[in-house]
């Protein structure tokens, strides 16, 4: 009996320490360890907008389609284009003759006699052969527009990504400098885990990363950057631009997250990213 009771107070006494070691690692886990649900995984996104205004005659690309950097996405209508480079070409020949003309005539008044030409209708000659010149300069530097602009009626791909959310066919009108379609920078995907701020005093540079996503999905990476700003919602600014202090208070204190950005290491073959899907991030931490 004595023996059975002893057993029975120990087995209480165990199972209450290891309940305590426990609860002690748990609490230790979900409070102090860097780690976060509260994830994303982002890219750049590359906007792309024509330099020059047209109907677009080609659209060689599909929605979520992998293009490469210089790859074919779009042409506009290069008619009009073709024409200025023929009317800005036709000017420069004209210019060309012009200045040949010019030197010519210069050429041949300071050949003549002082008696014969004075010598404010040489340097009249001579300022009419710069003056021609610097027209002919001015012609090329057209021609070189037209010809840019020309060239510009074909946009390609400025990065390797994925075309995304394509909404914009055949047929439409572009406008110079008006976004037409994204692109997914494939080469930049990044995460971003938003850790609460009484957990960033654990974190460091390099601290190593392991990356859950919710498809199941697991990559590795490193700590890169910790954000150092983020916004204050209780303490915006009025059209005075004094601080707008609202008079309630929330005594609930909820720990504000912070954006650490994770690069990543490597992806696993069998692995998607997606710009925009959700993450848990866990850090080991350096010695």
């Amino acid at each position: 009996m004595f023996l059975r009771k002893t057993f029975g107070l120990l087995a209480t006494v165990a199972i209450f320490a290891a309940a305590i070691i426990v609860g002690r690692v748990l609490w230790v886990h979900y409070m102090d360890e860097p780690w976060t649900r509260d994830g994303r995984v982002r890219a750049d996104i590359v906007t792309v907008a024509p330099d020059v205004s047209g109907a677009l005659v080609t659209m060689p690309v599909r929605d979520n389609q992998f293009v490469h950097k210089g790859d074919l996405i779009m042409e506009i209508d290069p008619s009009h284009y073709r024409i200025a480079v023929q009317q800005a070409q036709a000017t420069v020949d004209e210019r060309k003759t012009e200045l040949q003309m010019r030197k010519d005539d210069a050429a041949r008044r300071a050949d003549m006699d002082s008696e014969v030409v004075s010598r404010e209708n040489r340097d009249n000659a001579n300022h009419i052969a710069a003056g021609a010149a610097a027209q002919l300069e001015q012609a090329e530097a057209e021609l070189a527009a037209a010809e840019l602009n020309l060239d510009r009626t074909r946009v390609v791909a400025p990065v390797d990504g994925y075309i995304t959310n394509l909404n914009t066919h055949r047929g439409d009108y572009a406008v110079a400098g008006s976004a037409k379609l994204a692109i997914v920078d494939s080469n930049s995907f990044w995460v971003y885990g938003y850790f609460e701020e009484t957990k960033l005093p654990h974190v460091q540079l390099g601290d190593k990363a392991s990356v859950v996503l919710m498809s199941g999905g697991k990559i590795q990476g490193h700590v890169e950057s910790i954000s150092r700003g983020i916004y204050d919602r209780d303490n915006p600014e009025s059209r005075e631009l004094l601080a707008d202090v609202n008079p309630t208070f929330n005594w609930v204190r909820l720990a504000q997250r912070v954006p650490v950005r994770i690069r990543i290491d490597k992806v696993p073959s069998n692995v998607m990213l997606s710009a925009g899907t959700t993450c848990a991030v866990t850090l080991t931490l350096s010695p």
